[in-house]
């Protein structure tokens, strides 16, 4: 069922809500958590069908965001609510509410969306793209226990990285580094079937890719090693090294489908590790509603240690460049004043 309001209220909206639950006998109680997606026209349909699909796992509302921006003075002074609801089937196994909020009303979201949160029920608010600088104290951000950015869809992902740690506060979570929870719980694997001593570690992947940041500040941060930071033609992580006592562990995934653990002693291994799409990605966030405290090691470790890869970043695609991470980005710091003071 599909209901249209033009120029509406939060008060008409929730009537309208009430009405078609009784009309198809789908009562709210059934629902989880209330969803909120901050997004724009161009890209509220991908954000909403990855939602929608996520909400099989985790049945929702899901309240859909949208600031119309005004050409004109006069536009921007008017004030109006337009909504779209959503139930039954053509909500998937919740409900939807999209939002389009004209003139003056888009600066006061948090006015809107409110009223029409589920009772006693955990918030979610994903910024699919152009996350506020600090989620926490955005408006609508401070209504949710769990606030999800996207670093990858930033225009500079890497500078956006050193934003997130910067201003990270409990309930702060992002889908790159959601993106890695396949490569760090094979590598976690690795080592419990192989115990030995890691000296060093590399990661290897496509430049401007936070989820290699983040793997490469996770190893540095949980194994207290120097880990260098590679690049390659991708798509996305390519390979991660472990230098051991015994020998080297690889985990190699040269075409984002199937990766090659090769250990020491061991027959090499293949193994899925293949890329995910958004709505197992915002599933898996779902999951969990208290706060990341790995992700907020890793995201604070080494954070101005970025400068780097962002340089790397210029050189072609398909080439390989070394960039200080971990333990061994001091000592590069430390040679480049070194050389610039001698000028």
């Amino acid at each position: 069922m599909k209901i249209d309001l033009t120029e509406t209220t939060s008060s008409k909206i929730n009537q309208a809500l009430v009405s078609a639950r009784r009309s198809i006998g789908s009562p709210a109680v059934g629902m989880v958590l209330t969803l909120v997606i901050v997004t724009d026209e161009e890209n509220a349909y991908d954000a909403l069908k990855s939602a929608t699909d996520s909400a099989r796992e985790h049945p929702s509302r899901i309240i859909v965001v949208i600031k119309r921006v005004s050409r004109s003075p006069r536009s921007r002074r008017d004030a109006r609510l337009d909504a779209e609801i959503r139930v039954g089937s053509d909500s998937g196994s919740g409900e939807t509410v999209v939002l389009r909020l004209h003139g003056e009303l888009a600066n006061h979201a948090q006015s809107v969306v409110l009223p029409l949160l589920l009772p006693d029920a955990p918030v979610v608010v994903w910024w699919p793209e152009d996350a506020p600088a600090h989620p926490a104290k955005d408006p609508l951000g401070a209504l949710a226990q769990r606030r999800i950015t996207d670093t990858y869809s930033a225009e500079h992902p890497l500078d956006e990285l050193s934003v997130r740690a910067a201003t990270y506060q409990p309930g702060d979570t992002d889908l790159a580094w959601t993106r890695i929870t396949p490569w760090r719980s094979m590598l976690a694997a690795a080592l419990d079937q192989l115990p030995a001593q890691i000296i060093s570690a590399t990661v290897e992947g496509e430049s401007d890719n936070p989820s290699c940041e983040l793997l490469a500040m996770w190893l540095a941060d949980r194994l207290g090693v120097p880990v260098e930071r590679t690049l390659s033609g991708g798509p996305g992580l390519t390979a991660v090294r472990m230098e051991t006592k015994s020998g080297v562990i690889v985990l190699d995934r040269a075409d984002g489908s199937l990766a090659t653990l090769c250990m020491v002693g061991q027959p090499d291994r293949a193994v899925a590790l293949k890329r995910r799409e958004t709505a197992e990605l915002l599933a898996e966030e779902l999951r969990r509603l208290d706060p990341d405290n790995i992700y907020e090691s890793a995201v604070k470790f080494g954070v101005e240690r970025l400068g780097g890869p962002a340089e790397a970043s210029s050189v072609g695609s398909g080439s390989k460049q070394s960039a200080p991470t971990g333990a061994a980005a001091p000592a590069a710091k430390k040679a480049a004043a070194k050389k610039a003071a001698s000028k």
